[in-house]
């Protein structure tokens, strides 16, 4: 069995590797895009300029635009005074000043957090959700989602699709590069520069999103082991993913109506309609492995 504190240690090690990893990845995609397809250094600024614009733009409107994109309305106080009060109360034991609070009408079990800071975050949950957990269930799922916030999670995962963007965006560049016949020079060296090129423009984005997927499961399962700490209760979350397993494995389930690809990383479960697309596309681990991790922590 695995205590709390070997759970959180672990996954921030292999979140440190997978960042690590993609910051060389990063770094290997603009060395080829400027130095073998003749970008120059003109175009290493653009793209750094760019780059640095979007981060800033991510970083000071992307909570917002997450809950207008997610119909979520912030909570009343006195109509849901429960939910306040577990809030409040993890945000205390997470040594967080105490998140806005916000319902999504949707029946749907969900949540998750979103802020620039732990100074300005927000907790969404949906109506679904109030439904059918109990209070310790609710406090599993809350302490799951303050943790995010403490462990500054919404910044990461927002460093995390910068970067996937970035690589997506010089992979669109290199191929167009192709379709206008950009390449000059001997037919050797073209031939090089175009097999390099096809690789880039087709596999780096697919190879940047299995990155960020990546990083997001692990922040989840450290969000787990961290919530669960917080209130020694991990079976408590484990039932709360089993509740929402068993919703959404109803064929006549639906997900989250207003969730994306985009906005499905910051869910306490994977907030988009069941499919048959592979686990390494998922945003979320299996559902069964995290209850099973929880199972076994003391």
């Amino acid at each position: 069995m695995a205590s709390y504190f070997d759970e959180v240690s672990k996954n921030n090690i292999r979140s440190l590797l997978l960042f690590l990893v993609f910051g060389a990845f990063f770094a290997a995609i603009i060395y080829l895009f400027v130095v073998f397809l003749g970008g120059g250094l003109f175009a290493f600024i653009i793209g750094i300029i760019v780059v640095l614009a979007y981060a800033a733009f991510v970083y000071f409107t992307g909570d917002k635009v997450v809950l207008a994109a997610s119909r979520a309305k912030e909570a009343d106080r006195t109509q849901y005074k429960a939910l306040y009060d577990v809030v409040e109360e993890l945000a205390v034991a997470n040594q967080i000043p105490q998140p806005k609070v916000y319902i999504m009408n949707d029946p749907n079990p969900n949540a998750f957090a979103t802020g620039k800071n732990r100074k300005a975050s927000s907790i969404a949950v949906t109506t679904g959700l109030l439904d059918i957990m109990d209070k310790n269930e609710l406090q599993g799922v809350i302490a799951h989602e303050t943790s995010h916030i403490f462990e500054n999670d919404v910044q990461v995962m927002m460093v995390a699709i910068v970067f996937a963007g970035a690589i997506g965006l010089m992979a669109a560049f290199i191929r167009s590069i192709f379709l206008f016949g950009g390449f000059g020079g001997n037919n050797r060296n073209g031939g090089i520069l175009l097999l390099i090129g096809l690789v880039i423009g087709i596999l780096a984005p697919i190879f940047a999103l299995l990155i960020r997927l990546a990083i997001s499961r692990r922040r989840e399962y450290m969000a787990d082991a961290n919530g669960a700490r917080i209130i020694r209760n991990p079976q408590a979350l484990a039932s709360a993913l089993e509740k929402i397993k068993s919703y959404t494995s109803d064929p006549r389930a639906q997900g989250v109506k207003h969730a994306n690809e985009i906005t499905a990383n910051l869910y306490f479960s994977n907030p988009l309609k069941k499919s048959s697309i592979l686990n390494i596309f998922s945003t979320h681990p299996p559902i069964d492995e995290r209850i099973k991790r929880l199972r076994a922590m003391y």
